[in-house]
């Protein structure tokens, strides 16, 4: 089988290619930009044309959250245009795709896990793009696609909330984390796994929430992870949103439920505690 994975230099993509690294089987082709214009249709069918491949995974998005709002053409090129062209590319070859979506889709005023069916209803410019994106796959490849809705999601690579708790503990005495965003920290490690266990396993078509089990404030992650150091998880400090108004409002409650694996005989993912305890082995670091 031959794997087409876009954005593979991410801190997602990172991680699903040395996954399907481990099945020689695979003939697997990971790109990222500049060698991908997701705004370009040419730039897009000519990786296609040389490849030609059975199954695509759209690991690449632009996430600067705050920036979006200002910049909202060019994070709708990557977030809505592109993943419109690769399914159109996709229906061409006949290839199945894997796309990565957001909790962003959601405004995240819910008080229980939001289905796999809820209705979208983004606050934001990102999440707003990454909804066109969203239908454009759904659209073209009804019966030929996973959408993978992920959160919170840390890793060994790239920027992110752990990395940066870990920095803060080195250089500060005390650290202020909010009380009133309520999620789902999710390993990019265990995603890529489940990833990957879609292709591998075939399962229906259709909408999949990829998180880690639980639900955790980000006040709470962050005295889990000063404690996963060897830190005193007191020298985390409570405040709110309200402390920390931000270009784009974060939403208050980003839990996912994952009815839909259970429904087709897969297991959901491991519970967030485990997987931070994972990633501290595998040797996170700032």
């Amino acid at each position: 089988m031959r794997v087409l994975l876009i954005g593979n230099r991410g801190q997602l993509g990172s991680e699903v290619q040395s996954v399907l690294e481990r099945n020689h089987s695979l003939a697997v082709l990971g790109i990222d930009y500049p060698d991908i214009d997701l705004g370009d249709d040419a730039s897009v069918e000519l990786v296609f044309g040389g490849f030609d491949p059975d199954f695509v995974i759209n690991c690449a998005a632009y996430t600067a959250v705050d920036a979006a709002e200002t910049d909202e053409e060019a994070a709708m090129t990557v977030n809505g245009i592109g993943p419109r062209l690769i399914a159109e590319e996709c229906r061409k070859a006949g290839a199945w795709l894997i796309h990565v979506s957001t909790d962003y889709v959601f405004d995240g005023t819910a008080t229980t896990p939001y289905r796999e069916e809820a209705q979208p209803a983004p606050a934001t410019a990102y999440g707003r793009t990454k909804l066109v994106g969203d239908r454009a796959v759904q659209e073209l490849l009804a019966d030929s696609h996973y959408l993978i809705r992920t959160a919170w999601l840390y890793g060994i690579h790239g920027t992110n909330f752990v990395k940066t708790m870990l920095q803060l503990e080195r250089d500060r005495d005390t650290v202020s984390v909010v009380t009133d965003q309520v999620g789902q920290p999710t390993y990019a490690r265990d995603l890529a796994e489940h990833l990957v266990m879609l292709m591998d396993r075939h399962p229906q078509p259709g909408t999949y929430h990829g998180t880690n089990s639980g639900e955790v404030s980000w006040y709470d992650f962050a005295r889990e992870i000063f404690r996963l150091a060897g830190a005193d998880p007191d020298r985390v400090l409570p405040t709110t949103s309200a402390d920390f108004v931000r270009p784009a409002p974060r939403p208050a409650y980003s839990v996912l439920g994952h009815d839909r694996w259970l429904q087709q005989g897969l297991p959901e993912m491991r519970p967030w505690q485990e997987a931070l305890a994972a990633a501290f082995a595998d040797g996170i670091n700032a």
